[in-house]
């Protein structure tokens, strides 16, 4: 927390409520009593004044010294209308602008841009007129806070094989210096992408709006990864934000599993499929020309779905199929179970021939049963 003491602070034209304060016919009215800043940005000095009759204002002059000096000298200015000034300090060229020229308006507000620590002290205002000026003092408590916003991440819903950008905006809208904003990658996938320069938005003759984009195509490995935006202003303040990347995605599923049992044995086949979200699995069996849903498992948003059944018999023998259903496609893979009977060996083979669409495999297959028994 920096402590800092401002001199003849005032609103932009007269603030309701707040009596001003006179002397020798100028007159300013205050704002409150502390006015609080952020290092890196900017702070907006509200200052309006009145003058005494025939007085006809020429120039603005703002100085800054020493916390809780009562008078500035000429070498402590900061601003100066008259742009060919050259006692202006070197750390405050550039930095302070006038909001309104036209001093008619009896408007003395300034911007002073890219904060820092060593902006801490006692700010004063003299009017210069044609043929003299006047300085008033009037002190004024306000603190410089240590930069607490963060930069602004805006993340696009992310789905695997497209292309994405991220925009990263700097915290503020002020007008001085351009800050640098970098991209860092943590984890998976940080060499698939390109930074892009910064871009610039003029909003007013004040205010700007510092932005900058990230593109990379998309995939399964930046999921979960994290991306960081920082922001570096001139002042050497730094401000960054983190976001993870929740990419959608789904691989190709697979079963696994014995495909050759025996009767009365147990079944044991799991279909395994990556995703993100979490894919909806469903098993089915293709029997006598139909599709039929395993009515004995729980379908459930799982990486991996297993299928049981115990005591299998001929019956079981068949074509099953993983369904795979995911917010981005639905993809299936099957594998073909053979049951090998223990008993009534020519019946088994009989409805096997039957069952097995391939008909012309049908001399191979009995032959691999016999083989097992």
């Amino acid at each position: 927390l920096i402590f800092l003491v401002f001199l003849l602070f005032a609103s932009t034209g007269a603030l309701e409520g707040r009596s001003p304060y006179c002397f020798n016919g100028f007159c300013i009215t205050l704002i409150e009593e502390e006015i609080t800043a952020e290092a890196g940005l900017c702070v907006v000095i509200p200052c309006s004044f009145t003058t005494g009759y025939g007085f006809i204002p020429k120039h603005l002059v703002w100085y800054k010294c020493e916390p809780f000096q009562q008078r500035c000298s000429d070498s402590d200015m900061i601003f100066h209308t008259n742009e060919n000034n050259r006692k202006i300090q070197t750390g405050f060229i550039g930095r302070v602008s006038l909001i309104e020229p036209d001093m008619n308006r009896r408007i003395c507000s300034i911007v002073i841009n890219d904060l820092n620590e060593s902006d801490s002290g006692s700010y004063q205002l003299r009017v210069n007129g044609l043929l003299y000026g006047m300085m008033i003092f009037r002190l004024l408590t306000a603190f410089l806070l240590g930069l607490t916003q963060k930069p602004t991440v805006l993340v696009p819903p992310l789905t695997e094989g497209q292309q994405t950008t991220l925009t990263c905006t700097a915290p503020g809208v002020c007008s001085g210096s351009a800050p640098t904003i970098t991209w860092m990658w943590r984890g998976a996938g940080r060499n698939d992408s390109h930074i892009t320069g910064n871009t610039t938005e003029i909003m007013t003759a004040l205010t700007k709006r510092h932005t900058s984009t990230l593109t990379f195509n998309t995939s399964a490995e930046h999921h979960g990864t994290e991306v960081t935006c920082k922001v570096s202003f001139p002042s050497n303040v730094t401000t960054e934000e983190t976001v993870t990347l929740n990419v959608t995605y789904m691989r190709k599923p697979k079963i696994t599993g014995k495909t050759s049992v025996r009767e009365g044995e147990t079944l044991n086949l799991t279909c395994s499929v990556e995703s993100n979200p979490p894919s909806l699995v469903i098993w089915t069996k293709y029997s006598d020309r139909n599709l039929q849903n395993i009515t004995n498992l729980q379908n459930t948003e799982l990486l991996q779905s297993t299928l049981l059944s115990s005591n299998v018999t001929a019956n079981d023998s068949g074509y099953y199929i993983c369904t795979v259903k995911h917010p981005s496609d639905t993809v299936t893979d099957k594998v073909y179970v053979s049951v090998i009977c223990k008993y009534n060996l020519l019946l088994c083979l009989l409805y096997l021939l039957l069952q097995h669409p391939c008909h012309k495999y049908t001399t191979l297959h009995i032959n691999t049963l016999w083989l097992h028994i």
